[in-house]
């Protein structure tokens, strides 16, 4: 459901920048039954859309599936900064697992940098690429030597990476560390041609086609739609969450994460460059060139996903801190986005697990999707076709090294735990005639645990609550009026309609 300004009180119109400026409809349609292909690329965003595209440039036949529309999950979603400076990533990779893979991530960002910017030359796509420096700056004192000693990482990876003592932006700063011949985009626009490219000579693309089971049996793989079944010799799961995540034990290695978006409008050139803030709940700033002037898209106030909260503060946060910042005109656009993080904090890029040699995964790009997705269709593409690449150790899928962690994943389970556990004994209190329009809550209803939300016109949307994942009990996001789900990030609308995997599954109408 979507709001016009002011909606509760929360600024802006509730919609994507990237969305609202491109085509509403895409030409694709849905899977017309049983068909067979070399690969089949489940996912339509920046990862899948990429992938489908250098493996068609490599000669093979590729079937891209998108549950939705394509470009409208969480790449139409993004604040699209195309950077290897990943606020404070490189001490942390050298100290977590040494030089070598830590010069690998910082490789295969930079490349994808290059590989955006020769796609966007090569076929002419109006996608508003411009090239900045990006910024990581320290708030406090503390946080300055944390900044300076990331410079020093990042120069010592090869990276063209500078301390500086002060930045155009004028929010506190005590330095920042910069990364010269960056870049930002306009995501959908990218992509939107990118894939044009696809259909033809044995490729294609289907839309409104949910992928529900893999089958990966040692001969070819079977991937189950909800319109028909397509067989191939590889799959590769670009959904951002691998629905098919049980052979890896995925659900138990990532957490999912919000984090919100405005697009306002400032009265004053905004300065060259997109900047973040080194720690504490992050703020982010870039700027884009849109009608009626330069748009300013700041992000941040980042929470776990199904935080049982009024997410709609993060929007009145967010806005309150871009307002301490510059004076704003307007606030034209709000939208939100998710990512998974890994207990580790790097990708998984790679084969599934093992024993599933041809279905190949890409995941937990911790809000850095630009770069890790466009890295992760290359990496894919190269060991498809047989060839190895430089990059596939620190996103190897199956690593596991105690010492990065085993705490976090300690941490995070324990967590999924007490979500799971908690949702599914605790009995709520409280009556439907206590939700008032606007409102979602769990309640018992004759005896069941019902997920009620009320509409402004009074409308009473009732689901089962319990996610068709894993059977966690999701929480109502005030902010989106869906339903989200603590343990894994699942989402769905209001009447139970998924949005966002892993589930595949709607929620059962109340009493369904």
């Amino acid at each position: 459901m979507e709001h016009g300004p002011g909606a509760y009180g929360l600024p802006g119109r509730h919609g994507s920048f990237w969305m609202e400026t491109t085509a509403a409809e895409t030409p694709h349609p849905p899977l017309p039954g049983n068909l067979e292909t070399d690969v089949v690329v489940i996912g339509g965003g920046i990862t899948g859309i990429t992938t489908a595209v250098l493996l068609k440039r490599a000669g093979y036949a590729v079937t891209l599936l998108e549950g939705n529309r394509i470009c409208h999950g969480v790449t139409g979603h993004t604040t699209a900064k195309v950077t290897a400076l990943h606020r404070l990533i490189y001490k942390e990779l050298i100290d977590r697992f040494g030089g070598r893979p830590a010069q690998q991530y910082a490789e295969a960002n930079q490349a994808a940098i290059e590989t955006i910017a020769s796609l966007v030359r090569e076929y002419g796509i109006a996608c508003d690429f411009i090239q900045k420096p990006a910024y990581t700056y320290a708030e406090t004192e503390e946080a300055r030597e944390k900044v300076a000693a990331e410079a020093d990482a990042a120069r010592s990876l090869g990276l063209p990476a500078a301390f500086v003592e002060e930045m155009a932006l004028p929010a506190r700063s005590y330095g920042a560390v910069v990364l010269e011949n960056q870049a930002q985009f306009h995501p959908v626009k990218y992509l939107l041609h990118l894939a044009s490219l696809i259909p033809g000579d044995g490729s294609r693309i289907y839309e409104k086609t949910r992928a529900l089971e893999v089958q990966d049996g040692g001969g070819r793989c079977t991937v189950r739609t909800t319109s028909g079944v397509v067989t191939a010799d590889t799959v590769v799961l670009a959904t951002h969450y691998p629905f098919y995540d049980a052979p890896g034990f995925y659900f138990a290695r990532m957490e999912p994460s919000r984090s919100y978006a405005l697009g306002v409008r400032i009265d004053e050139p905004f300065p060259e460059g997109m900047f973040i803030n080194a720690e504490g709940p992050a703020h982010s700033w870039r700027s884009q060139p849109a009608d009626g002037g330069e748009l300013v898209i700041v992000g941040g106030m980042g929470h776990r996903t199904g935080e049982d909260v009024d997410t709609r503060r993060y929007y009145r946060d967010l806005e309150a801190y871009a307002r301490s910042i510059y004076p704003l005109r307007s606030v034209d656009y709000r939208w939100s986005a998710q990512d998974y993080i890994t207990v580790d904090g790097v990708p998984y890029i790679g084969r599934l697990a093992d024993g599933h040699e041809n279905v190949y995964i890409a995941t937990g790009f911790r809000k850095w999707g630009m770069t890790n997705g466009t890295a992760a269709a290359t990496i894919i593409t190269e060991m498809i076709r047989g060839g190895s690449n430089p990059w596939t150790e620190v996103y190897a899928p199956n690593r596991f090294k105690p010492a990065a962690s085993a705490r976090r994943f300690l941490v995070h389970n324990i967590e999924v735990a007490e979500k799971y556990i908690g949702g599914a004994i605790s009995r709520p209190a409280g009556d439907l005639a206590d939700v008032a329009p606007g409102e979602g809550r769990i309640l018992m209803i004759e005896g069941e645990k019902a997920g009620v939300y009320r509409d402004e016109k009074g409308r009473v949307h009732a689901v089962n609550p319990t996610c068709t994942h894993l059977g966690c009990v999701a929480a109502w996001n005030s902010a989106e009026e869906t339903w989200d789900c603590p343990c894994h990030g699942s989402r769905f609308d209001a009447d139970g309609k998924v949005i966002h995997g892993p589930a595949v599954r709607d929620l059962k109408p109340r009493g369904g």
